[in-house]
C-alpha cells in the first residue's frame, strides 16, 4: 500500500503554492492559471487559514456576478481544510476525498506543511500500481519467474 510520503517523493514537482487571504481573487485565479494548477492553500502567515479551488471560483464568484478583482480570497475560501498525514495511505486519502467530495489534501507533519496531494496524484498511483499487478499476472501466467 503506497503512503502519502511515497506519493510526495514521487511527483515531479512538490511546490505548494499559497495565497494571503487578504488577496484578490484575481490573483488566485491568475496564479493557478500560471501554475497550471487547481488550488492554492490560503495561509496567513505560517498558518494555513483556508483553501481555495477553482470550483470555489466558480460557484462564489462567476455564478454570483462578483468582480474577481474587487473580491478577497478570504470571501470565497473553504476554511475547513482536512489535511492527512504522510503516514496515511492511498485509499484512506482516496476514501477522505470521495466522502468529502475534495480533490486535494493538504500533508502535515509535526504542525508543519510538507506538501499537498491531489486527486490526481492519487489516481497516477493507483494506474502505477494496477499497472505493477497486470506485469506481474502476465509473468506468472508465460512461467516467467522474476
Amino acid at each position: 500500500m503506497t503512503t502519502v510520503a511515497q506519493i510526495l517523493r514521487s511527483k515531479s514537482d512538490n511546490t505548494v503554492y499559497t495565497i494571503a487571504p487578504e488577496a484578490p481573487v484575481l490573483e488566485a485565479v491568475r496564479l493557478m492559471a500560471e501554475r497550471n494548477i487547481g488550488a492554492l492553500l490560503v495561509k496567513d502567515g505560517a498558518t494555513i487559514v483556508g483553501i481555495v479551488t477553482e470550483r470555489d471560483y466558480a460557484r462564489k464568484v462567476i455564478l454570483l456576478a462578483r468582480s474577481s478583482r474587487d473580491t478577497p480570497v478570504r470571501d470565497i475560501m473553504t476554511s475547513n481544510v482536512l489535511c492527512v498525514r504522510p503516514g496515511q495511505t492511498s485509499d484512506e486519502c482516496m476514501a477522505l476525498m470521495t466522502d468529502r467530495r475534495l480533490r486535494h489534501l493538504p500533508v502535515m507533519e509535526d504542525g508543519r506543511l510538507t506538501g499537498l496531494v491531489s486527486i490526481g496524484d492519487l489516481v497516477k498511483d493507483v494506474i502505477a500500481e494496477q499497472k505493477f499487478v497486470i506485469e506481474q499476472l502476465q509473468h506468472y501466467i508465460a512461467g516467467e519467474v522474476r
